[in-house]
């Protein structure tokens, strides 16, 4: 029987402000709904998988899956690259310097799409007027949305997923590897696979930093986060801090130090904005 006010509390390090069993034990929820709750709450990412691979059955549905997340306007602006070749993993894990995910029984690239909104507009004779920073929104979340609806359906079917922000540190060759046309652009990598690891729940930020009730307030920030550090730090402590040369050693090293000084450093994902460009954006 699913304990959701256990999964929260694991979640969160402390107990939710109500019994969300006994409360939740008494509304209309159908059956099943507390199961599919736990699983989304219980959630880790794995980066090491069996051998077993993932039947066409299975991953034919999960994609199916991904496609039946919510889109903008029905634009549906996003594409799934679905990579079999072992080669082609190995040299995507080169280009992304992630050598695990080249084993991933599943290797996705979810992409923005906006060629196929051109060329279906040139296919009915209407000009496409909508290649704007707007619309590379709408495309990037779209493409997120079907990758979240991956990721729950397969989580659900027992696999474990990791996401792979790596896949945009090397654009051009990337888009090379994959034959990404003009218009079209990588947003996040996914594998998948049958976990062959054992992974803890990582507590995240509480509500009370996250869900803003009728207006956004954060005058509680200093001390909420202090107290997160804390919390989070006595479940799973940080290993090795970042470029101690630069920023010296911290006596704690709890997450926000570790945020900062990941936010200190220019990111090495840069010469996104260069490469759309190149790509036929205008993001005008």
């Amino acid at each position: 029987m699913s304990d959701l006010k256990a999964d929260i509390q694991a979640r969160f390090g402390f107990e939710p402000p109500l019994d969300v069993n006994a409360e939740l034990a008494q509304s209309d929820l159908p059956p099943g709904a507390a199961a599919a709750l736990s699983n989304i709450l219980a959630r880790r990412s794995y980066r090491r998988f069996t051998d077993q691979p993932v039947s066409e059955a299975l991953r034919t549905t999960l994609l199916a899956c991904a496609q039946s997340a919510p889109a903008k306007s029905d634009l549906q602006q996003y594409s799934i690259l679905d990579l079999r070749d072992p080669a082609k993993k190995a040299a995507l894990a080169e280009l992304c310097d992630t050598a695990w995910m080249a084993d991933a029984p599943v290797l996705l690239v979810f992409c923005g799409d906006l060629r196929r909104a051109q060329k279906v507009c040139e296919m009915r004779g209407h000009p496409h007027a909508q290649n704007t920073q707007d619309s590379f929104m709408n495309a990037a979340v779209d493409a997120a949305l079907a990758m979240q609806a991956m990721i729950i359906s397969a989580e659900a079917a027992g696999l474990g997923c990791c996401c792979i922000s790596q896949v945009r540190k090397r654009l051009p060759e990337v888009a090379a590897l994959l034959n990404l046309p003009d218009g079209v652009f990588p947003i996040a990598g996914l594998a998948a696979g049958w976990p062959d690891e054992a992974r803890d729940v990582t507590r995240r930020l509480p509500p009370s930093i996250v869900v803003h009730r009728d207006a956004y307030d954060d005058g509680g920030l200093a001390a909420e986060i202090d107290q997160y550090d804390q919390t989070r730090h006595a479940a799973r402590p940080l290993g090795n801090q970042i470029n101690p040369e630069k920023f010296g050693t911290a006596a704690f090293y709890g997450w926000s130090e570790n945020a900062a000084r990941r936010l200190a450093e220019p990111s090495d994902l840069g010469g996104l904005r260069e490469f759309l460009e190149s790509r036929g954006f205008e993001l005008a």
